[in-house]
């Protein structure tokens, strides 16, 4: 699919009004309500009115985070209006800010301070989808899969979504991977219980039943990520077993032997059916000496 420029990159660039990249200018009236954001009017729209975005990424919203939100609107007001795009019928689709809006209807408010927009459902769907994955409350499975919807909905290569997010590709692919988790451990990392650095560990973990041991380890135990990692490492890179010499007296009569005629270290490795049998030599002086005395 052919990539357009789309709406520009990060989630402030998206929606035009909140730019960290750049000073925000709020207007206000005589009585200090905000009119103006950015250029952008900022209107009260009845909450009768609104209704959430059915392609939501978000399904879950924390019933006392939303709780605490809500009290807070109730002492302080709203300080960044939700987006909206107006329907043809009279009736606003959120855009962003659904989690206010939510908040503010248990804190009982009757309407919400707004800025309307007019995007086509593919911005919307993008705007959402973006929203969500810049928001540090989300858990790294909740990101990964908004991270993957884009790329199959638009067709964007992870150089795109680098750039539409203003992260690092590596970064991209690594949140990426962790879809390939079996889906008892993606349970532990959705409910806060495993954390993104144990899951990146695990992600080398080939063998499902392991996979989801040392996860379950991780948690019951409480193992740092700096131990799963060693663990992980020394169950998918196991250093290699060291050969026992069981060498006869006359294997080692041999080596005494040979060690004398060449006035050098031979060492060994094996035993008297097979191994190896090392030489040291120490300048080209040396080994000229040794092939000498072999030549006789």
């Amino acid at each position: 699919m052919e990539n357009k420029k789309g709406l520009g990159r990060g989630l402030g660039s998206l929606l035009g009004i909140l730019n960290d990249d750049e000073p925000t200018e709020i207007k206000k009236s005589p009585a200090g309500k905000i009119e103006e954001i950015n250029g952008e009017r900022v209107c009260d729209i009845d909450i009768k009115l609104i209704d959430v975005n059915p392609n939501q990424p978000r399904k879950n919203f924390e019933p006392t985070a939303l709780k605490e939100l809500a009290d807070s609107i109730k002492v302080h007001g709203i300080f960044q209006p939700i987006i909206l795009n107006k329907n043809s019928d009279g009736r606003y689709v959120i855009v962003a800010g659904e989690r206010r809006f939510r908040a503010s209807k248990i804190a009982g408010l009757k309407t919400i301070p707004s800025i309307i927009k007019n995007y086509t459902e593919q911005q919307i769907k993008e705007i959402a989808l973006l929203e969500n994955i810049q928001r540090e409350d989300l858990n790294p499975v909740e990101v990964a899969n908004a991270m993957k919807e884009l790329l199959e909905i638009y067709g964007w290569t992870q150089e795109v979504l680098a750039d539409r997010l203003g992260k690092s590709r590596p970064a991209i692919a690594n949140t990426l991977r962790l879809l390939s988790l079996q889906p008892e451990v993606l349970a532990l990392i959705e409910s806060g219980k495993l954390s993104a650095g144990h899951a990146r560990s695990l992600v080398v973990v080939t063998d499902p039943e392991t996979q989801v041991k040392l996860a379950k380890l991780a948690v019951t135990k409480k193992v740092t990520v700096r131990d799963l990692e060693k663990t992980v490492k020394q169950l998918t890179n196991p250093q290699p077993k060291k050969v026992k010499c069981e060498a006869s007296d006359e294997l080692k009569q041999l080596i005494e032997i040979m060690q004398h005629k060449f006035a050098t270290k031979v060492s060994f490795m094996g035993n008297d059916h097979k191994g190896r049998i090392y030489i040291d030599y120490y300048s080209a002086d040396d080994l000229d000496r040794i092939l000498e005395f072999l030549n006789k």
